[in-house]
């Protein structure tokens, strides 16, 4: 099959990827009629294509960069702040949250600027866009003349890189950096302390993934130091727990137990269910803040355990609209949305309303802003992560709350509209979510 080239400027025309894209689906209405061999060139060949329109979103990304920043130069904004909310395009033309539309656009200036061997070969399709983001990210500490050492070493000879895999990509970039400026190396281990951090997110199941970044020193310890405890539970036999059972809930019961032993702060919970699911008139799901949807039975699990227990429950009532099943929100003449009302917020949307990105709620965000006569009500808050709040005060982008939702519109006259998750499945009359603060 013929090798995949870039594609020119006519090429890139709406009209004619909605062709290809039309071309495509139809074939796949249909047996292919290939041969075995034939299938298996053809999925090689679609494949460098999907790495050689990753390169072709690159280049389309810098040159919506540079247009932005000189747009927004000839509207005053001053140099520090000018390229604010281009990612967030990138981002919703991608149908990714913002903070991959921010490294997508990173990597396609870098990449192009000091890597420019590594580019060509990713136009070509020879790496995939993960690949040129591990051997950037490898480089990123050395001056651009070391950088483009390895860019030469690395790349110099396409077909070699199109034979390395992700991992090969960045032990390659990593052992030549070590090598050009092992100085510059050391410096970057040293920093990436102050990155250490804990993160949550959901797993299947009801489960979570709790992850730890630390040094490695710390981390190889603390991990040993779970395995001594696990094998010591488990030395005389009497322990029929696992091996991983017994390490997760001796880092359970470890953290939980040093954090009450100490005095710290209460630790909070939010579970929202129904009314109907607490009565056992309904099984609708229950909704835990910071992790998803739970099937009824666990969510009523963890509000007994935590009555047997004597924590402390809250109750609050949040009432549902009886049509759309969405929380229903308080308003207020502040400018500053009131605690109530935030939390209400941050319940109702649950992550960040911006389409495509479901990061956490950092703030709450009037859709149209107090300078514009924005109200602080409901109807116009809406939750967002920090970038894509700061994204749009960039000049060009502006936002409507509706009746059933946000319609926010880009600099380029994109719009995009964002409205609730449905908390609520509505059965008869105006339904209340019950939200139980648990405190530990």
């Amino acid at each position: 099959m013929p090798e995949p080239t870039p594609p020119d400027a006519g090429m890139l025309r709406a009209s004619t990827i909605d062709g290809v894209r039309a071309a495509l689906s139809a074939a796949l209405d249909a047996p292919s009629g290939l041969d075995d061999a034939e299938r298996v060139d053809s999925i090689t060949a679609l494949e460098d294509l999907v790495r050689v329109a990753t390169a072709a979103q690159a280049a389309l990304a810098r040159e919506l960069d540079a247009s932005q920043r000189a747009a927004q130069a000839g509207a005053g904004v001053p140099p520090a702040r000018r390229g604010r909310g281009v990612a967030a395009q990138v981002g919703l033309a991608r149908k990714e949250s913002h903070h991959r539309g921010q490294r997508h656009l990173g990597l396609a200036k870098v990449v192009a600027a000091e890597m420019p061997l590594l580019w060509a070969a990713w136009r070509q399709g020879k790496v995939t866009e993960y690949g040129a983001t591990l051997a950037a990210r490898e480089t990123a500490c050395l001056e651009l003349e070391d950088r483009r050492e390895v860019d030469r070493l690395l790349a110099s000879d396409p077909e070699a890189l199109d034979r390395m895999n992700d991992r090969d990509i960045a032990s390659a970039c990593r052992r030549h950096a070590a090598r050009l400026d092992a100085a510059a190396v050391v410096r970057r281990q040293r920093q990436a302390t102050a990155d250490r951090r804990v993160t949550i997110r959901p797993a299947p199941d009801a489960m979570v993934y709790l992850t730890a970044l630390l040094p490695a020193a710390e981390g190889v310890a603390a991990y040993a130091a779970l395995v001594k405890a696990a094998d010591r539970a488990r030395a005389d036999g009497a322990d029929d727990r696992g091996k991983g059972q017994v390490m997760a809930d001796t880092l359970v019961s470890n953290v939980l137990g040093g954090h009450e032993a100490n005095g710290g702060p209460r630790i909070e919970l939010g579970l929202v269910m129904s009314d109907q699911v607490v009565f056992g008139e309904s099984d609708e799901p229950a909704h835990v803040d910071g992790f998803g949807w739970v099937p009824a039975e666990l969510g009523l699990e963890v509000l007994a355990g935590a009555l047997s227990r004597g924590d402390e429950v809250w109750l609050r009532r949040l009432y549902a609209g009886p049509q759309t099943g969405e929380l229903v929100a308080m308003d207020s003449r502040a400018r500053r949305f009131p605690r109530a009302l935030a939390r209400l917020i941050r319940l109702r949307d649950q992550v960040c309303r911006t389409p495509w990105c479901g990061a956490p709620i950092r703030h709450q965000d009037h859709a149209r802003s107090v300078a514009d006569g924005g109200e602080t009500t409901g109807r116009n808050g809406q939750g967002l992560c920090q970038a894509c709040n700061h994204a749009k005060q960039a000049p060009g982008w502006e936002a409507e709350p509706s009746d059933d939702g946000v319609e926010t519109t880009t600099p380029t006259g994109h719009r995009h509209h964002s409205r609730p998750p449905t908390l609520v499945t509505v059965r008869r009359g105006p339904p209340i979510r019950l939200e139980f603060v648990l405190a530990t």
